[in-house]
């Protein structure tokens, strides 16, 4: 090797920012669950289980609201600095929450900070992707998405710790800590290979390729390989382009997907403490199902792509989402603990893992120049599941109906989703 030769940087550390951004969106995704049982009783709000939820469906709104901006702006202005605005804004945004004076207040807050979470998981799940060896690309994106799950592990664990001495006002302050990694991403983050080449900025790829051992001829093959129909939209990039013949029917299908397994994931996330212990269990215990779901996610995450990369996506997803619904129905049943924790755990694995499957096959579907924009366009359009889940929480809660209702409605959804898998046009 010359000296003129760069270093070759391992595209793991690249993965590894990734999945430290989702961290955080992973935190800021369980912190309102985790507090839930302690706003309803903050002295002087008076907050009842649905304005609670409503509260929990403006956060989302924002993260929508993120969503469908970040996902053009990926592909226009790159990956690598709205990752970095993401963190930022989190990091602020956690401060603010702790300062909430009034439930306004609060949910204002929580909007706003959702609205920069948003920005960062098109980003992410496309650069990890594009990093990724082709047989691996699945997994990579799991290993990302996991942040997630590992950011809901670790709000849990100091929940579990923190809140019950300290308040809820600690655990939004302690997310602010996560400006620590805005140096690291400034000096050792890389920009997307694919995105270079696509902006004709060819020389900067062609070096950023050589220093990540990426195969930069096979990434110029791939562009000129592309269909003359893509070559035609090539001008229009973005949500055009996702909704063209080409791709109009998968987008649709996959955002409607999105949609259902996001009304499970925030539904669960943001009630499970509340639903365990409106079923009699103490808020400890009901903290530990939350952390069980998250494990359950991991598992689901690596498991499903490793499945993925074998036998696709599409193969993966109708188990996945059956395997969660079933999951569901049996937490409406009164179990033994053992079986209540494997319950719990396929809940997680069922939604939270399938989510991951779905990013991926988008990812890998989609090419460079739309390829933000559909994941943030399934995102957004995912997000109205998101918000619709934490209000029929709440909605159920204050109606105090039977148990199995607490968890039949979130049944549902999974299994309507699976009936959508054998639709999915093959990847190309």
């Amino acid at each position: 090797m010359s000296q003129a030769t760069p270093p070759v940087r391992s595209r793991l550390f690249v993965i590894l920012l990734c999945f430290l951004t989702l961290v955080a969106d992973g935190y800021d995704l369980i912190v309102y669950g985790a507090t839930v049982p302690h706003l309803l009783n903050e002295p002087g709000w008076h907050l009842s289980p649905a304005a609670a939820g409503m509260i929990g469906s403006w956060t989302l709104v924002g993260l929508m609201v993120g969503l469908a901006a970040a996902g053009p702006m990926t592909d226009r202005i790159g990956r690598r600095r709205l990752l970095m605005a993401g963190v930022l804004w989190f990091s602020v945004g956690s401060i603010v929450c702790a300062l909430a004076t009034s439930p306004t207040f609060l949910g204002a807050a929580r909007f706003v900070t959702g609205i920069g979470m948003g920005g960062v998981v098109p980003s992410a799940v496309a650069l990890s992707v594009e990093y990724a060896p082709k047989s691996r690309r699945q997994l990579y994106n799991a290993l990302t998405l996991t942040g997630y799950s590992m950011g809901g592990i670790v709000c849990a664990l100091l929940a579990i710790a923190l809140i019950r001495e300290h308040g809820w006002r600690l655990l939004y302050a302690l997310g602010a800590f996560y400006a620590v990694i805005l140096p690291v991403m400034y000096f050792a983050l890389p920009e997307s290979v694919d995105f270079l080449v696509e902006r004709g900025r060819t020389d900067e790829a062609r070096k950023l390729a050589a220093r990540y051992a990426l195969d930069f001829e096979q990434i110029l093959q791939e562009k000129q390989a592309k269909p003359a129909s893509l070559d035609a939209a090539q001008a229009t990039r973005g949500y055009r382009l996702v909704l063209s013949r080409e791709f109009r029917a998968t987008a649709l299908l996959l955002a409607f997907m999105t949609f259902c397994v996001q009304l499970i994931v925030y539904g669960l996330n943001a009630w499970l403490p509340q639903l365990m212990r409106s079923a009699g269990y103490p808020l400890g215990s009901s903290l530990q199902f939350l952390l069980v779901m998250q494990f359950g996610a991991v598992v689901g995450m690596l498991g499903g792509a490793l499945l993925a990369d074998r036998l696709g996506s599409r193969q993966v997803m109708f188990p996945f989402l059956v395997i969660g619904g079933l999951s569901l129905i049996a937490l409406s049943q009164k179990l033994d603990p053992s079986w209540l924790m494997l319950a719990v755990f396929g809940a997680g694995l069922g939604s939270i893992g399938t989510s991951s499957l779905i990013y991926g096959y988008i990812a890998a579907h989609f090419p460079t120049a739309c390829r933000g924009s559909a994941l943030g366009g399934a995102q957004a359009i995912g997000r109205f599941g998101s918000i619709l889940g934490p209000m029929i929480g709440g909605w159920i809660v204050g109606a105090n109906l039977a148990l199995h209702w607490n968890f039949y409605a979130f049944a549902l959804p999974a299994i309507v989703a699976a009936t959508v898998v054998p639709l999915i046009p093959k990847s190309r």
